[in-house]
């Protein structure tokens, strides 16, 4: 018995050792390995060690004046295997068209029988001869046109790569009236877009934030109040923050939007004096005693109560956070059309991009890009980042003001290095007084929920988000999302459910959510077990590898999709991009760059009739197999060349000197 024993027990080691040994990688069925696959690297995303080895390999002409050279002795570090990593931080744009080959806006749009537009720049370097422009013009990539079919009039006009339908010979812009006048009277489909006189009002700094003012400076004296009283050693007794902001604004001169029409009436009263001097009154206002008369400021109208009255938080609109699914914002490919894609799957609530406050302010058209807003979009939030209280409030109030937004995220988990060393992101979780007065004075000054998404911590041995979040829920948070990583692990090892479950017990009554790691409806269904807790989960990399990923959580089953229709999922997200960055050639290679990035993450996606053990973790890699039909292989492929070639066969043959080379190194192969 001891012998069989200590057999089953060796048997059981061996086991766990072969297991760890296969620990990150994905088991698959065997029929569908490749087991001669090579390798074809990417020369721009390689170190320098890479490039050696890969010379010597192939006896590259330019590296044989290397063996001629006496080779230096190798200290023992040299022979470490470097992984090419990190992030393609200097990689050019995919693809910049010359201005000499693209007709002028000014001019692109000319309908037929309209007046003759044209540009007034002398200096313009654009082209403003439409039928030469026709005649160099790229091939249409489609029959239709989105636009003139549901519009009646293209905004590309004559640039329009689907323009066969609505163009003349001479590229003329043909217009469908009865169309144009029905659509004319529909909402616009993508909201928030940023109007011309707003964008002026901010470029000139001429925007009323006297409300998001008010409010920072009330929770900086409160601040220094009960800072003053702590180093006093008094018992500090709770203050009310009505008392705070009237006190505070006592001698200061405050105009906000309700009240910009009210006049102020200044008169003088003579008073009789008495034997012993003068009489002081006061007359609804301030008094300045001088001599025998009084100054008396008097307001009339009816005076706005914001600045002595709270808003209570059960007058804030509501958003019912229990049991949902949240689509987190995901920098770069987390846009408009990808978002609308995992509505159509069963996502409850989207966010946007992370959003730049200071370019907010500015007025910047491209980061306004990253909080607009689809019809479909029913729950949707922006998110924002920054490291100063006074320009994150600002925005916060504009945001409110001005955009069709359900929610504010405040960013404090982004590990970019570039965010971090300004001292916004991940950068703001260890400045206590700086976070207190920003989440305080944006949960005041704004109408919606505020809500942040957080990192466990800086640092890996230091997790500090278990006593944050009782203290976000103390300055007004509405609810908090944790990411189960540090900023100094950034997407390795695995999330750390557990302290996410310590984190939502120590911010209760306000709902947590769990980020990190979910791949699958058995990820989903472990969590919500296992960490009862949390009221709901934010999906991230998860979402972009199998956007379905929603369907999955609503039907309560692994769904195995076949190349089909993933296939019908991308062709979508190309026809959502051209409407969204328009179906001229800038159009269509923007809605190409990030159809590229997108499929970084969806070729990760490993179907369930190919796994051996399913389901698949978002931790593992598989080997190199082949799928069950050639559009399965071919979207398996991490070649960046395949890539292309699916987004040929929806939007056209790449230009001349297009390149394209992933944001991560990781994936450059």
């Amino acid at each position: 018995m001891r012998m069989a024993d200590a057999i089953e027990k060796s048997a059981d080691v061996s086991l766990d050792i072969k297991e760890e040994k296969l620990k990150g990688v994905c088991p698959i069925k065997p029929e569908f390995i490749i087991k001669d696959h090579k390798k074809l690297l990417i020369e721009e995303a390689l170190t320098d060690v890479y490039k050696e080895q890969t010379a010597s390999q192939t006896g590259d002409v330019e590296h044989e004046t290397l063996a001629e050279e006496p080779v230096d002795k190798k200290i023992k570090l040299d022979d470490k295997k470097e992984k090419p990593r990190g992030q393609n931080k200097a990689r050019p744009p995919p693809y910049k068209a010359p201005r000499e080959e693209n007709l002028c806006p000014w001019v692109v749009d000319q309908a037929v029988g309209e007046p003759d537009k044209k540009c007034d720049n002398t200096r313009c370097q654009f082209m403003h001869d439409r039928v030469e422009y026709m005649k160099m013009k790229p091939k249409d990539i489609a029959d239709s046109c989105f636009f003139f079919d549901t519009i009646g009039r293209c905004p590309r006009g004559t640039a329009c790569r689907m323009g066969a339908v609505h163009l003349t010979e001479k590229g003329l812009n043909i217009i469908d009236e009865a169309k144009l006048e029905e659509y004319k009277k529909k909402p616009m489909s993508t909201k928030n877009q940023l109007p011309k006189d707003l964008q002026n009002k901010l470029r000139k700094h001429k925007y009323n934030f006297s409300r998001a003012e008010k409010v920072v400076k009330a929770n900086d004296a409160a601040k220094r109040k009960k800072d003053a009283t702590i180093a006093a050693g008094k018992k500090t007794a709770p203050c009310n923050q009505a008392e705070i902001i009237a006190k505070t604004d006592e001698n200061v001169e405050f105009k906000s939007k309700e009240n910009n029409s009210h006049e102020e009436v200044k008169h003088e009263t003579n008073l009789d004096a008495s034997s012993n001097g003068v009489k002081d009154e006061t007359i609804n206002g301030s008094v300045r005693n001088s001599g025998n008369s009084i100054k008396v400021d008097q307001k009339i109208g009816p005076v706005s109560d914001y600045d002595v009255i709270r808003q209570l938080p059960s007058e804030r609109r509501r958003i019912d956070w229990k049991d949902k699914i949240l689509l987190s914002p995901l920098t770069t490919v987390g846009n408009l059309p990808f978002r609308r894609i995992c509505k159509e799957y069963g996502a409850d609530f989207t966010c946007g991009e992370m959003a730049l406050a200071p370019k907010i302010l500015k007025g910047a058209t491209e980061e306004w890009a990253l909080v607009k807003r689809h019809e479909t979009e029913d729950i949707f939030g922006a998110q924002i980042c920054g490291n100063n209280p006074g320009v994150l409030t600002r925005c916060a109030q504009l945001l409110d003001s001005e955009a069709e937004v359900d929610f504010i995220d405040l960013n404090l988990g982004c590990p970019i290095d570039l965010i971090y060393r300004q001292g916004g992101g991940s950068g703001m979780l260890n400045k206590l007084n700086v976070l207190e007065t920003t989440i305080k004075s944006i949960s005041q000054v704004m109408q919606i929920p505020l809500t942040v998404k957080t990192r466990m911590g800086v640092y890996m041995d230091k997790p500090i988000a278990h006593n944050l979040t009782p203290l976000f829920r103390d300055w007004g948070a509405s609810m908090i999302t944790v990411h189960g990583r540090s900023r100094e692990q950034r997407y390795t090892k695995m999330a750390d459910w557990q302290y996410i479950e310590r984190c939502a017990q120590a911010a209760k009554p306000i709902p947590v959510y769990g980020n990190g790691d979910i791949l699958s409806f058995h990820d989903y269904k472990s969590a919500k077990e296992k960490y009862p807790s949390l009221q709901g989960v934010t999906v991230g990399r998860g979402a972009l590898i199998k956007p379905w990923i929603f369907r999955e959580f609503k039907e309560q089953k692994l769904l195995d999709v076949p190349s089909t229709e993933r296939f019908e999922i991308v062709k979508k997200y190309a026809k959502y991009g051209l409407e969204h960055w328009g179906s001229d050639t800038r159009g269509v290679e923007t809605t190409r760059r990030f159809l590229l990035e997108w499929m970084s993450f969806l070729h990760r996606y490993i179907p369930v009739g190919i796994l051996e053990r399913p389901p698949q973790k978002i931790n593992e890699r598989p080997p190199f197999y082949r799928g069950r039909d050639d559009m399965e292989t071919l979207m398996a492929s991490s070649n960046c060349a395949d890539w292309i070639k699916i987004s040929e066969m929806l939007l056209g043959k790449v230009p001349e000197g297009f390149h394209f080379l992933p944001k991560h190194k990781a994936n450059s192969w």
